[in-house]
């Protein structure tokens, strides 16, 4: 049965702060964005990439004093739309639903094209099988909706022992190359200034910040968590703590571990082989192709965790008649949203389906495009959360100065700073110069505009 005491409700005391910071870092995908992002920030920023990953860490670190002070305040599985509706205002909070009902479905579906892409190559590769993406997706869709309607507590097991096997490699990875590199090899170049702030340091910092994409999903299960007071803000401390230096330590090895060659050139043209490359030549063949199925792993956390993400957006706003309320059904045995879960994974492989009827490249296309649009998007949500935590703590009669205005100002700007660098490079993030594809920023707004106006029928009706 439900352990909590109303209905509408989901269940209360059943995550820790291990389990929340299991999803979020399982949601930046260690492995995943390693191999993904790493060669394009060290194409695009040259040797200042660790910097880079060192500069999104400590402006996030900023924005998440603020972010996790105002999740003592606000208690709900809504997120980002709760937290900009107490700070902005109810219309702001209804736009913020709408955007990230979108984003967050956006990402989703395009991680399941990754999965598969990565999944089919494996099978066809290493183990003779001979599948395709577009069988593999589908199953995909379908264990993902699984793990959603069953219990919140098994899937948080499988992202847990997911994402350790992923940090475990790269570490491995890490350690080999700093024992096996003389001391005067090893050095700091890539946190120097003149190296990060380089021509080519907005775009690459755009996609550093990308990897952090998840970190704020830790007050979605204010609800669910034991002492949420006091375990949604430190698990939102310890999650953005080890990804930063997680990402950070492994861009710096992977430095010294190209310190003899022009790395920029080479991420440039092998971006595939990049990290591959080098853990073979440090660690082995074994590790490397290892690593090339805890890639695949990797993404599967990733899917689980968005899946469970959006979830709980989807409940929380039904709750609040945003969405049909049939959606805020609670599972009488799991305690889970199921309702929520199935009705995502219909959604989910109806949009698949039409890229696949499309034609649409799992990659190129379902991946690029959606998570392109997902990752503008959340940065959009995290710059209006910014905003809204200020706004909150300059109103309230003794206003936190440090936590409350002051360092969320700083973590903020720099989002901001982020969100034009998204915007006006959004090319870069699709991977392709097509006109079209450039106007696809504009279904951001469109969706706030749509959860404007749900809001405001839901207040006259």
């Amino acid at each position: 049965m439900i352990s909590s005491d109303a209905p509408g409700q989901l269940k209360k005391g059943s995550l820790g702060v291990g389990d929340i910071v299991f999803f979020v870092v399982a949601a930046a995908a260690p492995l995943g964005a390693t191999l993904a992002n790493a060669p394009i920030v060290y194409s695009l920023g040259g040797r200042g990439a660790p910097g880079l990953y060192l500069l999104a860490s400590i402006l996030l670190l900023f924005f998440a004093v603020g972010f996790a002070t105002m999740s003592r305040y606000v208690i709900s599985a809504g997120g980002f739309a709760e937290l900009i509706a107490r700070g902005l205002g109810q219309r702001a909070g209804h736009a913020a639903a709408g955007m990230a009902l979108l984003a967050y479905a956006c990402m989703l579906t395009g991680i399941f094209g990754q999965f598969s892409a990565y999944s089919s190559h494996l099978l066809n590769q290493s183990f003779g099988f001979h599948t395709n993406w577009r069988e593999l997706v589908f199953l995909a869709v379908i264990a993902i909706g699984l793990f959603g309607y069953i219990d919140i507590d098994l899937s948080a097991k499988v992202l847990g022992v997911l994402m350790i096997l992923e940090v475990l490699i790269l570490i491995l990875f890490d350690a080999a190359v700093l024992f096996q590199t003389p001391l005067s090899d090893i050095g700091v170049t890539g946190f120097r200034p003149g190296e990060i702030f380089s021509p080519g340091m907005s775009t690459a910092l755009m996609f550093a910040f990308a990897c952090f994409v998840g970190f704020e999903s830790t007050t979605i299960y204010g609800e669910e968590a034991r002492d949420p007071h006091r375990t949604v803000p430190l698990a939102t401390y310890v999650a953005i703590g080890l990804i930063g230096i997680f990402y950070t330590l492994t861009m710096w090895c992977l430095g010294i571990a190209y310190a003899h060659v022009d790395v920029q050139k080479l991420a440039t043209n092998d971006p595939v082989n990049f990290v591959l490359s080098a853990n073979k030549s440090y660690v082995g063949a074994w590790a490397t192709d290892l690593m090339q199925i805890l890639v695949v792993t990797s993404v599967f956390a990733v899917v689980l965790s968005f899946h469970n993400t959006l979830c709980r957006y989807i409940f929380a706003l039904a709750r609040n008649r945003f969405l049909p309320s049939v959606l805020s059904r609670i599972h009488e045995r799991h305690g889970s949203p199921h309702i929520a879960s199935i009705t995502l994974s219909i959604v989910t492989a109806a949009v698949i389906f039409a890229f696949i009827v499309a034609g649409a490249d799992p990659i190129k296309q379902l991946f690029m495009w959606m998570v392109a649009v997902g990752t503008l998007g959340v940065l959009v949500l995290q710059a209006m959360a910014a905003i809204s935590v200020i706004r909150f703590f300059v109103r309230r009669p003794e206003p936190m100065l440090w936590r409350g205005i002051i360092a969320p100002l700083i973590g903020g700007s720099g989002l901001i700073l982020v969100v034009g660098l998204a915007t006006t490079n959004f090319h870069l993030l699709s991977g392709t110069e097509s006109r079209v594809i450039g106007l696809l920023p504009g279904l951001i707004l469109l969706a706030a505009i749509l959860g404007v106006w749900n809001g405001r029928k839901l207040v006259d009706n």
